[in-house]
């Protein structure tokens, strides 16, 4: 502030005797202009080393996002190609068929002439008496046996299917396991742990569905042990009533002689 103000006194000094001949110089007027021109200066020094202290400010907290953008990384720049694999998983559709299904879908003809690929004996449509006649089974008899059947078959259609897939998810999580240990962000730690959650998930799903396959299967033969159980209860309560029936027809018309015997005399 001295010397800027000296400058100005120095500059005025010069410049006034080569003009006295024409102005009368006032000293206080003079240094009255000298000290309002140093003023102004000074505010305008102040003002410009307050702008370069917030650009300053600016500078440092702009190093400090792109700090904290090396270190958390943003999520928006981490695409994760394995996160395909999981969107169509999660949006495939189950193979297994419900118990419903399968029960409505059970045909006496088919348990007649099932055999497991040669697993089992076929029962077959029809069988011959000791007599040569041919006798035709009721195909609506065996349908709970091709229930089970189905049942069963669903279940192995879906097993096979889930151990592939688990198989194919587990690969999935090797390979996002040993993405997660080179990631570098936290963005990138945080993506992949979701991802790996979200695979797990799924591998659960697969078990899921086999055991509901396998749940169904049970069920349906716990139905028809339940039926079988039914229909022999129902046949001995015939036989029952049958044999009771019988006996009170014999006693009707043949009836015990409660008197004794007369044989005439000679």
């Amino acid at each position: 502030m001295k010397n800027l103000i000296t400058l100005a006194v120095w500059s005025f000094a010069i410049v006034l005797p080569a003009r006295a001949q024409w102005v009368v110089y006032d000293p206080s007027v003079h240094t009255q202009m000298i000290l309002g021109t140093a003023q102004e200066i000074a505010k305008y020094v102040e003002m410009i080393n307050n702008q370069v202290q917030q650009i300053q400010s600016l500078t440092d907290q702009l190093n400090e996002f792109k700090h904290y953008e090396t270190l958390f990384g943003d999520p928006k720049a981490v695409a994760l190609a394995t996160a395909n694999a999981l969107t169509s998983e999660l949006r495939r559709t189950e193979l297994g068929k419900s118990l419903d299904t399968l029960m409505e879908a059970a045909d006496g003809v088919a348990a007649l002439t099932y055999n497991a690929a040669g697993l089992y004996h076929t029962v077959g449509e029809t069988f011959s008496t000791p007599a040569g006649a041919t006798v035709r089974r009721e195909p609506n008899q065996y349908k709970p046996f091709d229930a089970v059947n189905e049942s069963t078959a669903n279940y192995i259609t879906v097993s096979t299917n889930s151990a592939a897939r688990r198989v194919e998810l587990k690969a999935q999580i090797a390979q996002t396991t040993d993405q997660l240990r080179a990631a570098q962000t936290d963005a990138e730690v945080q993506k992949l742990s979701g991802l790996l959650v979200g695979y797990s998930a799924a591998l659960a799903g697969t078990e899921q569905e086999e055991n509901q396959a396998l749940a169904g299967a049970l069920i349906q033969d716990i139905e028809n042990r339940n039926d079988e159980r039914k229909q022999q209860q129902a046949v001995r309560d015939q036989v029952s009533a049958e044999f009771t029936e019988g006996l009170d027809n014999y006693r009707t018309k043949f009836r015990l002689v409660s008197q004794p015997a007369n044989f005439p005399s000679r």
